[in-house]
């Protein structure tokens, strides 16, 4: 038996343990740890009580960013603006709830549950869903399993075009197909049949797209860069991180730090962010991560390009083939 297949078969036995802890970890980790950290909330009111609650919120060990706000119009305002999750409303009568469950019904449930444990015994707090989700998706459950087809999408398009060995601008319009097509199937499944998104069907349709293509380009890229192994570094980067650190199903202050942030910068965690955006808040805060999309995006385009001229001055440089004389009969 020769030295190669030996190494082979070390190399087959010691990584697939490792890409399978690495997956568990980046899986199992956030999920485990999932606890608020300076999740944006409001209050609103001047009494004293509201001076209470915000000082109780605080002293959570940091769960909580607290804005103050002078009217309950102006905390339902910035909810809708996506500057907090939820607000709560001090009354005369006891505090009160706004909440925003399209942002994130495990959110919203955390705050019912903060609230109503500092509430006097034996009161129930009314509770108001300012922006909620939708009849046809009340958990989020298709938003939040959403953007791991998206991220396998964009893998396999930047896969098959290296597998194809499409270059330069083939390459770059392939993905651009690509991405454009799953926007529109994606968007037809998720907004027109199951009801989940409700926004404007092709802004949401358009955010789908830029997802697909901000995963697919940067795994093309890194395989017209460095070869074939760029396709898995980029299912490495795009799934096996990208995914649970997105924190779509929860919201990106609830995983550990620094988790939710790095997961804001790369594509399924902007992607979800700004799909959420489109789909239930008229694209308010959707800037953001719309150019964090696009600059993945670019990069990775430009990687393809750059990839495909190197490729054809190596063909044109490469030297033709010795050919050898007929031999006669």
């Amino acid at each position: 038996m020769s030295l190669t297949p030996n190494r082979r078969l070390v190399g087959v036995v010691l990584l697939v343990p490792l890409v399978v802890t690495l997956a568990l970890w980046a899986f199992a980790w956030p999920a485990a740890r999932t606890a608020p950290r300076d999740l944006p909330v409001g209050i609103a009111g001047t009494a004293p009580a509201a001076d209470r609650l915000q000082q109780r919120l605080e002293d959570r060990d940091g769960a909580f960013a607290v804005h103050r706000y002078g009217s309950e119009a102006a905390a339902r305002d910035a909810i809708e603006d996506r500057t907090v999750y939820g607000a709560v409303v001090v009354t005369e009568k006891g505090p009160a709830l706004l909440t925003a469950s399209a942002a994130g019904p495990v959110v919203a449930q955390l705050l019912h549950e903060a609230v109503s444990a500092g509430a006097p015994a034996g009161s129930a707090v009314p509770v108001t869903d300012v922006v909620a989700a939708p009849a046809a998706d009340p958990r989020g459950a298709v938003l939040g399993a959403s953007i791991l087809p998206l991220a396998i999408a964009g893998v396999a398009a930047g896969a098959a075009v290296t597998l194809l060995r499409l270059r330069g601008a083939r390459a770059g319009g392939a993905l651009l197909g690509v991405a454009a097509v799953v926007g529109l199937l994606a968007t037809a499944v998720t907004d027109s049949w199951l009801g989940a998104l409700t926004g404007d069907w092709w802004s949401e349709a358009g955010t789908i797209a830029l997802v697909v293509l901000a995963v697919g380009a940067p795994v093309a890229g890194l395989a017209a860069l460095i070869g074939t192994p760029g396709i898995g570094m980029g299912a490495l980067l795009m799934v096996l991180l990208g995914n649970p650190f997105s924190g779509v199903t929860s919201a990106p202050e609830l995983l550990p730090r620094p988790v939710g942030p790095i997961g804001q910068l790369l594509p399924p965690g902007a992607g979800g962010s700004a799909l959420r955006s489109v789909a239930f808040f008229d694209g308010a805060a959707a800037a953001v991560p719309a150019l964090t999309l696009g600059a993945w995006a670019v990069l990775g385009l430009a990687a393809v390009l750059a990839g495909g001229r190197r490729g054809t001055a190596a063909d044109t440089t490469a030297p033709e083939p010795v050919r050898e004389p007929a031999l006669a009969g």
